[in-house]
């Protein structure tokens, strides 16, 4: 017969045996995970399997860009490289662009070049109504060059042909949009990838609309730049468009105020009576006619404004609080609104 104390012996025993075996357990597999997420991240360089260029869009979460690499074969061990990223808590420091990553990488060298931003290529978003200098300046900012290198391609270098007609410069050719645009481009190969998208995005039958409205194909771009500068709303477009014709065929001045803007080296909140007195093509008040060039570089709605005008009578309109415009066909019309919305 056993005792009761050498049945607590034994149980106490037994208990010991259990929980050495327990932490034995997960001793094994804390050294199984910690072996598999080394050799995860550090050792296997499987993939890809050949150099591979990957797109990061910008405004990706790390599960889209984990999900982007898992996609094009970069990684053969998608958890682990989510798990590296968390430790070292960089998973929200990726920078979106192209990226070109040779065979055969490490988890932790893919993971390195996303956050230190070794792209092929990066993002740039050019707004609509930019002017070429702007332009500049935003290709500039990514470090894809120097702002006066790109004023000279875009202002000094020559123009394009168009319709039959070689335009001065680039100014009003340099879609607005969002590009990957290949680090190490030179600014005339920036400027090629803007026109492209530029001619790309003119109506088809741009030359025979032109010839329609009575002007030449950069004619009608100079008239689109004035929409997207003047224009708010993009239903207002067609409307402000038709205006600048009516003017035109009238031979009124167009008094376009940025127009006269794009003279000025800085922006003006308000045009002052001195600055209309400026005597440059670009003054619409003094001067009869369209500015000798785009005063910027208009988006897609503002040329299809300009070369689909609306039909109207109106001669003058004016901008309302809620961005969009009010339009009048005579002079005291005009004035009523510019009482009433600006006043």
């Amino acid at each position: 017969m056993v005792g009761p104390q050498a049945a607590v012996n034994r149980a106490g025993r037994a208990l010991l045996g259990v929980t050495v075996a327990v932490l034995v357990s997960a001793g094994v597999i804390v050294w199984a995970a910690s072996t598999w997420f080394r050799n995860a991240v550090y050792v296997d360089r499987s993939l890809p399997v050949q150099r591979t260029d990957v797109v990061i869009p910008r405004g990706a979460t790390f599960a889209q860009v984990v999900a982007a690499l898992d996609d094009a074969h970069i990684l053969q061990h998608p958890l682990a490289f989510r798990l590296l990223a968390r430790l070292r808590r960089v998973d929200a420091d990726v920078k979106a662009g192209e990226y070109r990553f040779p065979a055969h990488q490490t988890s932790d060298d893919i993971l390195q070049r996303l956050v230190r931003g070794e792209q092929f290529a990066v993002w740039v978003t050019i707004p609509e109504g930019f002017t070429a200098r702007e332009i500049g300046a935003a290709l500039a900012s990514r470090s894809l060059g120097a702002p006066d290198d790109f004023d000279h391609v875009f202002l000094h270098d020559g123009g394009i042909e168009l319709g039959g007609v070689h335009t001065p410069n680039l100014e009003g050719y340099l879609f607005p949009s969002t590009y990957l645009v290949p680090i190490g481009s030179t600014p005339q190969q920036a400027a090629t990838i803007l026109v492209d998208e530029f001619r790309r995005e003119l109506p088809r039958d741009a030359a025979a609309r032109a010839k329609a409205l009575g002007r030449t194909v950069p004619e009608v771009v100079t008239i689109a730049s004035l929409v997207e500068r003047e224009g708010k709303v993009d239903e207002d477009r067609p409307l402000i468009a038709s205006v600048i014709y009516n003017r035109l065929r009238l031979g009124m001045p167009l008094e376009v105020d940025a127009a006269i803007e794009y003279t000025f080296p800085e922006h003006h909140d308000v045009i002052t009576k001195r600055d209309l007195q400026v005597d440059s093509p670009y003054n619409t008040y003094r001067h009869t006619g369209l500015p000798p060039t785009p005063i910027a570089n208009p988006g897609k709605a503002s040329l299809d404004a300009a070369f689909r005008p609306a039909k109207s009578d109106y001669l003058y309109y004016v901008a309302k609080p809620d961005g969009h415009s009010a339009f009048a066909k005579t002079l005291e019309e005009h004035n009523a609104n510019v009482e009433r919305y600006l006043k």
